[in-house]
């Protein structure tokens, strides 16, 4: 049997602040209907496999998704901090619109900067850098994989951290997933030894869709 923990990764369903057009980050707002059914969707699409665990973000449009798809699968999800969207600090609810406007030349300068000052790079103070969301990321998925060798596990999580995680495994560049890169319950299947990762599927996923920050 393969030692290699197989992750189901999943966004969550359409949410209010996905029709509102927000910056929800930490913002713990419901699914629409909309996201109801997009996540019974999804479910459809992986009742034929067997998962040891689910675990998801503790935000709410995270958990929701989550439990839609663990139910086929009589599973308890648990929750985490770990898998929580980027805290974007006081832009945080803020409307896409003002959040471009506002911070217009600042996304820009961080755009200029090397991978590394990128990574390192805040919007705010008080907001999360794509470094410390790595970083959280991994303390979830190395020890899982580890916990879960040679099976599958759903996870549930957000657009931007699994964004995030497909650049960082070398899946796409940076300008190449853009916000709204990765739809409504969108799919990375990926696997790992708790050590190294291979991305082996995704499906949702859309390179370059026309989104500028």
């Amino acid at each position: 049997m393969s030692k290699r923990c197989t992750f189901y990764i999943v966004r969550h369903g359409e949410s209010e602040g996905n029709v509102q057009k927000i910056i929800q980050g930490h913002v713990d707002l419901p699914l629409t209907e909309k996201g109801v059914r997009q996540a019974a969707e999804r479910s459809a699409t992986l009742k034929h496999l067997k998962f040891a665990d689910a675990f998801s973000s503790d935000l709410f449009r995270a958990k929701h998704t989550a439990e839609v798809i663990a139910a086929d699968h009589a599973l308890t999800v648990k929750t985490t901090e770990l898998l929580r969207e980027q805290n974007f600090g006081k832009y945080n609810g803020i409307s896409f619109e003002r959040y471009l406007t506002e911070l217009h030349d600042l996304l820009e300068y961080r755009e200029s900067l090397s991978e590394n000052g990128r990574m390192q790079f805040r919007i705010a103070d008080d907001a999360e850098s794509y470094q410390e969301m790595i970083e959280r990321l991994l303390q979830f998925f190395r020890p899982a994989a580890l916990a879960y060798p040679g099976k599958n596990v759903l996870v549930v999580s957000h657009g931007g951290l699994m964004r995030l995680l497909l650049v960082y495994l070398g899946w796409a560049e940076h300008g190449e997933l853009p916000p709204g890169a990765v739809t409504n319950a969108g799919l990375i299947v990926l696997q790992s030894d708790g050590i190294e990762f291979w991305v082996e599927h995704v499906d949702g996923v859309v390179k370059d869709n026309g989104w500028k920050e």
